[in-house]
């Protein structure tokens, strides 16, 4: 079988030029590469059994995880916010319609509208009523008395019948318009608020890759998990048989005579003794798949063959869940996730500050309402005819005077959010520093875990043949034959430890531009702590118009790193 490499993973020129790139580069390509094991892949036989592979288990884990769900809301989350901020920069444009009754009117009776028909209308003319006639050729008498009669009909008549078509005090009153403002000058404020926006996107994207990553490692060490408990169960049985061989010639040279009490003895006990560890390495077989069954999100009673074993040739395809596939195994500190995300809070400060010092200054705004304004004479519903059109334009500017402290207040507080994001920004690149090394020493350390144990199986599978040769021939003692069997067994769990140490290690590495930061037990307290707390955007409001937000615990197996 060929043998498994890191070097089949791209490796980036970037990564020679890390502080600790030598090292990191001699760990990945200077290592012997994984030989094969003795556990090749088998077919589910069992009727309901699933067969699953890591690659499979990886495509199904995406589409059950919450974390990417999660996630993915987010970046929908922080669109919405991009497109609101934009929004200020654009003219607003609303629709109004309006319906009113006068129930009562203080121009009623006055020639104007009001509360009925009979009090916008005039009265009656009189019928003696006639016009000034100054024809000089009339006689004297007949110009005189048409103009009596003409100044006597005038101070009878209305003297408001003249406003009777005006629309003051009509019972109904129908307004159909549209509104439009634009902001001129805002001292900044639109643009702090898109550049809060625009990081929320940003870290909204580098979030998912996060969680994509995590979710790689936890599936791998786990699927990794199961397989490791699966090999410690195959030893622990292989180990209980060889004791019960071992006890069944103990008993047959006892009863020839060939054997003491003594050997008969520590036999049995030798057998009772491993029995409970079949029982532990049973238990923590099925922890492990249960694990397992939940991250896929598969029935906890399902049963699984996992066909993947530890010496798979091929290398765990991690590629395209990386952001950046070119990024894969990159040790960069500024390249870091958790970096990337506290410079983009960083960001988002700086343009909530700005927001807050804007509030100082002058806001003027453009404003435009044109509407079409109905008077029906009769009826309710106005004809055409009786529609009368309004249309202003005008500019408005609103600048603060006295707010009680208000805007000195949020002020300090913005400054605090930004001196307290610049803090977290350093805090996270001493972080990622140490996660990075960390990550790149114990890649070190599990493959000269692994080479050290290669070959070491073998010898001791000669050296426990041997041993039972010669017991069964009796010349050793059943406690020789006893130290070879523990020494096979642990030669033979440390081989399975090493290579699913060696696998979850190499796999961090070439994701570690998008994991998290893993802090537990560095002593700089849980990974809670350095994520960035989502700062809520303030309210957005428009011109004002004229009235009118990584456990991940995994099972170790064999007292296996993390």
């Amino acid at each position: 079988m060929n043998a498994l490499k890191l070097t089949d993973m791209p490796i980036p020129r970037f990564l020679r030029r890390a502080p600790f790139g030598a090292a990191a580069l001699a760990a990945l390509l200077g290592a012997a590469p994984l030989a094969a094991q003795q556990t090749p892949a088998r077919p589910a036989s069992a009727t309901g059994v699933r067969a699953l592979s890591l690659d499979e288990a990886l495509r199904m884990a995406e589409n059950a995880s919450e974390q990417v769900a999660i996630s993915r809301a987010g970046i929908t989350r922080s669109r919405g916010e991009q497109l609101r901020a934009r929004s200020n920069r654009y003219p607003q444009i609303n629709g109004t319609a309006s319906y009113t009754r006068a129930l009562a009117s203080e121009f009623e009776g006055v020639g104007g509208g009001g509360g009925g028909q009979d009090s916008t209308a005039a009265p009656p003319p009189r019928d003696d009523c006639g016009s000034f006639s100054p024809n000089p050729s009339l006689p004297i008498e007949e110009r005189l008395d048409s103009l009596e009669k003409a100044v006597d009909c005038a101070g009878s008549a209305n003297p408001f019948a003249a406003f009777g078509d005006l629309p003051f005090g009509r019972e109904n009153t129908w307004r159909l318009g549209v509104d439009i403002s634009q902001n001129l000058f805002s001292g900044g404020r639109i643009r702090g608020l898109n550049e809060v926006a625009d990081a929320g996107r940003r870290t909204a994207d580098i979030e998912l890759s996060a969680q994509r990553a995590q979710l790689v490692l936890d599936i791998t060490q786990a699927y990794y998990d199961a397989v490791l408990t699966d090999r410690l169960v195959s030893i622990a049985e292989a180990t209980l048989r060889q004791a019960e061989t071992t006890l069944g010639q103990t008993r047959l040279a006892r009863q020839v005579g060939n054997q003491p009490e003594f050997e008969l003895l520590r036999a049995e006990v030798t057998f009772q003794n491993q029995r409970p560890v079949v029982i532990q390495r049973r238990a923590e077989r099925d922890l492990a798949y249960t694990r397992l069954r939940l991250l896929l999100d598969l029935s906890p009673d399902q049963p699984l063959e996992l066909v993947t074993p530890l010496n798979d040739a091929a290398p765990i395809p991690v590629g395209r869940f990386a952001s950046d596939p070119s990024r894969l195994g990159d040790t960069t500190t500024a390249n870091r996730a958790p970096v990337r995300q506290a410079s983009e809070a960083v960001r988002q400060q700086e343009g909530l500050l700005r927001v807050a010092r804007s509030q100082r200054l002058p806001q003027v705004s453009l404003f435009s309402q044109y509407a079409r304004v109905g008077y029906p004479r009769t009826g309710t519903i106005p004809t055409l005819d009786e529609f009368r059109t309004n249309w202003n334009v005008g500019a408005q500017m609103s600048v603060p005077i006295f707010t009680g402290g208000r805007l000195r207040g949020d002020q300090l507080v913005a400054q605090a959010n930004l001196s307290e994001a610049r803090a977290r920004l350093d805090q996270a690149v001493t972080l990622a520093q140490l996660d990075t090394r960390t990550a790149v020493q114990q890649l070190t350390a599990a493959r000269a875990s692994w080479e050290a144990s290669a070959g070491t199986v073998e010898q001791a599978e000669r050296a426990y043949s041997i041993a039972e040769i010669r017991y069964r021939e009796g010349l050793s003692t059943q406690t020789e034959l006893s130290e070879s069997r523990i020494l096979l067994q642990q030669a033979q769990a440390n081989r399975a430890q090493a290579a699913r140490d060696l696998q979850i290690a190499q796999v961090r590495v070439a994701l570690l531009p998008d994991l998290p930061l893993n802090t537990g037990g560095a002593g700089f307290g849980s990974q809670q702590q350095f994520q960035q707390q989502p700062r809520q955007m303030p309210q957005q409001t428009q011109p004002q118009q004229q009235p009118g937000g990584q456990t991940s615990s995994a099972f170790t197996g064999a007292g296996g790193q993390q």
